[in-house]
């Protein structure tokens, strides 16, 4: 029954006989209704069984136990949680696990068949010998239905009640923790051996931030004259053409250089880092600067320093990017501003779970017509939705025109899901001033009017990384703000550039740095 293009389950390797070691697993399972979910290892799957009230140690209760499908041995230790709206989307806890074998028969994939299994588990809840058995005929779904009971022996426990031990035998964690702080997550679109993603790194710590570049470093850019090689983040980069203008000059100030931008890159990849880990870069390239006509630049060049972190794209198609530059350490960052990208555009999504966003996007595209208190508006109006939804919201300027909001989720939802949340939001912000937004695709189409441009949510569609450059005059930057700052002045979309911006860190911090923790679900929007 499962779709294993939707649903983050393995689909599991092909049946082989099994000689020793049979597992046992009951999984705790909160989807549409909670039910514990009984496998049995048994011909190179896991026969299973959803049982509404739980196995039991009662020998007089008698459970009703639903025939599902088969699930993949690699299912067997699986504790997180399932995507909403795919097939079994929940939160998942083992409950109990152990080893079993068959009571009266060595086949016991024959003997289910049959409609008949005796089991004698040694679990760390469940002991004793549980029997299996079937019921009539299917039901209208297909499915059969079982009993489920335990034999009077020295493991019977009149009156045990499986609710009444609500904790994972592995983490000690209810479904409620899970569920809060996940950290396991299946992608069905690999082998089954390779489906499970660690969501924390295999328990290693988060990498400490780097140091910025010592003032000794700084001065040695400043020394090389035109180019050479600078030591920078414990690499040795080779940077040429410094003394090139790439931005305009901007309110009387010098144009800014290929020199400063290099920079700007070192000195503020150790903040901007978070955002760029794991995750492939669109490179928006300006060799000749910024006040010539860029383009994207997605492919990592052969000739890039084999120490430069990459990723592989395993769905490209002939003729699409297949290596991406990944910015793992702050020296790859240097490297893409003296490669000429003046803007960075990070995938929203990792290269472990290429479909599954880290975040919720939306971007208040103004048009011709668009005014920045029409900007700021709509923006307040985008406060005001995120208050009455409860939903933790980080707004930047775009440093064009514009202002984005960024929304923290946990992995699960699909590119799909957030673009539809994203669009019911959105839509109902645009319901209240009709004469400011306009849902046409074509810029030409708009009459002027800014958009609300949910279709962000896609997976390679990326929003400007905070922190990044943008191609005009000064060099501005994408900087964050806090909702707060909509009601200042001085606030405009341009209003931090490369030389400003470093001086708003150390005096307000990272302003960003909450869409980094993943620990809030989409709520409904009607």
């Amino acid at each position: 029954m499962r779709d294993f293009d939707r649903t983050p389950e393995p689909a599991g390797a092909d049946p082989a006989a099994v000689t020793e070691g049979l597992r046992y697993v009951v999984q705790r399972h909160r989807a549409r209704r909670l039910h514990y979910d009984l496998r049995l290892e048994m011909g190179g799957v896991l026969a299973s069984w959803a049982v509404p009230r739980g196995p039991t140690l009662d020998p007089t209760a008698r459970r009703m136990a639903v025939h599902v499908e088969d699930h993949p041995v690699e299912y067997v230790d699986f504790e997180g949680v399932i995507p909403a709206g795919e097939y079994g989307g929940g939160d998942v806890i083992v409950w109990d696990r152990g080893t079993w074998r068959p009571h009266g028969t060595d086949d016991p994939v024959a003997a289910v068949a049959a409609g008949e299994l005796h089991a004698d588990v040694d679990g760390e809840r469940i002991r004793g010998r549980l029997v299996l058995v079937r019921r009539g005929e299917p039901a209208d779904d297909g499915k059969e239905q079982w009993l489920l009971l335990h034999k009077r022996d020295d493991h019977a426990v009149v009156g045990w009640d499986a609710e009444d031990h609500p904790t994972s035998v592995v983490s000690g964690r209810t479904n409620d923790e899970v569920l809060a702080d996940r950290d396991r997550l299946w992608l069905s679109d690999r082998p089954a051996a390779e489906a499970s993603v660690d969501l924390r790194g295999g328990g290693a710590p988060v990498p400490p931030s780097p140091a910025p570049p010592s003032a000794d470093e700084l001065a040695a850019l400043d020394e090389l004259g035109s180019g050479g090689t600078w030591h920078v983040h414990g690499r040795s980069l080779r940077v040429t053409n410094l003394d090139k203008v790439l931005f305009g000059a901007r309110d009387g100030e010098p144009p800014v250089t290929k020199r400063e931008l290099v920079r700007y890159a070192a000195s503020i990849a150790p903040v901007v880092l978070p955002y760029l880990r794991g995750r492939a870069l669109n490179m928006h390239r300006y060799p000749e600067g910024a006040g010539r006509p860029g383009f994207w630049h997605k492919e990592l060049p052969s000739h890039a320093p084999a120490w430069l972190p990459r990723w592989d794209n395993p769905e490209a198609d002939p003729g699409e990017t297949t290596t991406y530059l990944v910015v793992d350490e702050p020296a790859a960052l240097v490297w893409a501003a003296n490669f000429g990208a003046l803007e960075w555009h990070a995938w929203t999504s990792t290269t472990a779970a290429p479909h599954r966003p880290s975040y919720a996007l939306f971007d208040i595209d103004p048009g011709p017509a668009t005014a920045w208190e029409d900007v700021l508006l709509l923006a307040r109006l985008h406060r005001d939705a995120f208050e009455y939804l409860g939903v933790r919201a980080h707004p930047k300027v775009t440093g064009r025109r514009g202002i984005q909001v960024w929304v923290p989720i946990p992995p699960g939802p699909t590119f799909e899901d957030t673009r539809a949340w994203v669009e019911r939001v959105s839509r109902t912000v645009g319901a209240v001033v009709p004469d400011l937004v306009s849902w046409r695709w074509g810029v030409s189409e708009r009459g002027g009017q800014a958009r609300l441009d949910y279709t962000q949510n896609a997976i390679n569609k990326t929003l400007v990384a905070p922190y990044s450059p943008r191609a005009s005059a000064g060099a501005p930057v994408s900087a964050p703000i806090t909702w707060d700052e909509l009601d200042e002045p001085w606030l405009r979309p341009d209003a931090f550039t490369v030389r400003t911006v470093l001086d708003r860190l150390a005096e307000r911090g990272d302003l960003f740095a909450g869409v980094l923790d993943a620990d809030q679900d989409l709520p409904r929007v009607r």
